[in-house]
């Protein structure tokens, strides 16, 4: 059967982390494995008047084809929040996608050939990895650590390679929760500035800012070679599978040519709903709210670490997001524990699939967004006996 597939596909392996997402339904573990949104946060009532609105208004418009760039309304809404953030982008930048996955797939789609070269952070996000592998792009890996990218790595990467593009998530990044200091972002920019290569900032996280000041973007720092992500998952509701790109006029042409040949348009309806929720309601009120939930659940998670873990277990504290990322003695490989904590009821993802070069064994990420307080300290304490009876052997 192998021969029927494309090289493009044999080479790309099922996502890590939906795999183990399937070993963690069962209702009796505690998962802290998902990039879950919380559920509860979700503004069911004011998307309910928002669907009933629009059927009330344009019933029949909404349910018919649309142009491929997306509801002109709805990129009007991203611009003005562009600006309120002091970046300047243009509608005509903005093309609006089933979440910032296929953006991701839109970029290697129209600018990778096979072999082409990517710096991708390491960790870095799995998702990114998954959907550049598929174009068979090769992977330049440069480590990231509690201030941002290694800029000594970088410069070194960008003199002996020729990568196309460099994939980011310098707020709360996925898996580490890390952001990139200015200091760190202004490096970056100034090493990429003496290349040709594209840099990606994706930022799926960035509103979910509970401490610390907002960072500078690279589209401010580096704006003719920056090609921004964003998303509403995170911030409104992910099964609407709504995102976007910005992009520069000669690669909007081309992302949209190549989004006309998978779908043609992301979800009109959605796009409608969503709309006019934001009209008709303050999103910023409702993204502080959110940041409240998780600031907390963000602490009781810290504390019950500090109470349940043993003390040559260390973890990285992150101003925002949804993650803290777990360093484990060398001796211990988060695979092993990840087995020893099934059997206690309690999931997480080993960091391993979020390296390239395979070099994470004894990393862990713990998404806290998604779990109640109490649940959280109940999972931690499960966890931390596992760890405890692996390190005292």
């Amino acid at each position: 059967m192998n021969e029927l597939f494309s090289n493009r596909i044999s080479s790309v392996p099922p996502s890590f982390i939906r795999e183990i997402l399937k070993v963690a339904v069962d209702p009796q573990i505690i998962s802290f494995a998902g990039g879950l949104p919380n559920r509860d946060l979700f503004p069911v009532e004011a998307l309910q008047k928002a669907t009933n609105d629009i059927f009330s208004d344009d019933g029949k418009d909404i349910l018919q084809y649309t142009g491929t760039e997306g509801y002109l309304p709805l990129r009007e809404m991203i611009v003005a929040d562009y600006k309120r953030k002091g970046i300047e982008v243009n509608v005509d930048e903005i093309l609006i996608t089933n979440g910032s996955q296929q953006g991701l797939d839109l970029l290697g789609k129209v600018l990778l050939n096979e072999g082409d070269e990517v710096i991708i952070e390491e960790p870095g996000y799995l998702g990114a990895i998954q959907a550049f592998e598929v174009y068979l792009a090769k992977f330049n890996s440069v480590a990231v650590g509690q201030d941002g990218m290694d800029i000594d790595a970088l410069e070194k990467t960008l003199q002996n390679s020729q990568s196309k593009l460099m994939y980011t998530v310098p707020n709360f990044q996925n898996p580490s929760g890390i952001s990139y200091t200015n200091e760190n972002r202004q490096a970056v920019a100034e090493a990429l500035s003496k290349s040709k290569t594209l840099l990606i900032e994706d930022n799926p996280y960035g509103d979910l800012r509970f401490a610390g000041e907002e960072k500078t973007s690279f589209k401010t720092l580096l704006p003719e070679q920056t090609i921004l992500l964003g998303s509403f998952s995170k911030i409104v509701v992910p099964s609407f599978r709504l995102g976007w790109i910005v992009a520069p006029k000669v690669l909007m042409e081309k992302l949209v040519i190549a989004k006309q040949a998978g779908d043609l348009h992301s979800n009109y309806f959605c796009q409608r709903v969503l709309h006019r929720f934001l009209q008709d309601n303050d999103l910023q009120a409702h993204i502080k709210k959110i940041i409240n939930v998780y600031g907390k659940q963000k602490l009781v998670m810290e504390n019950a670490i500090k109470r349940c873990f043993p003390k040559q277990v260390t973890y990285l504290n992150p101003e925002g997001g949804m993650f803290l990322w777990v360093t484990l003695p060398e001796s211990l490989t988060a695979t092993a524990v990840f087995d020893k904590a099934i059997a206690e009821k309690v999931a997480f993802v080993p960091g391993d699939p979020f390296y390239v070069t395979k070099r994470g064994m004894n990393t862990l990420r713990l998404n806290f967004s998604s779990v109640d307080p109490d649940i959280i300290e109940e999972g931690i304490e499960r966890l931390g006996k596992v760890l405890h009876d692996l390190l005292d052997d």
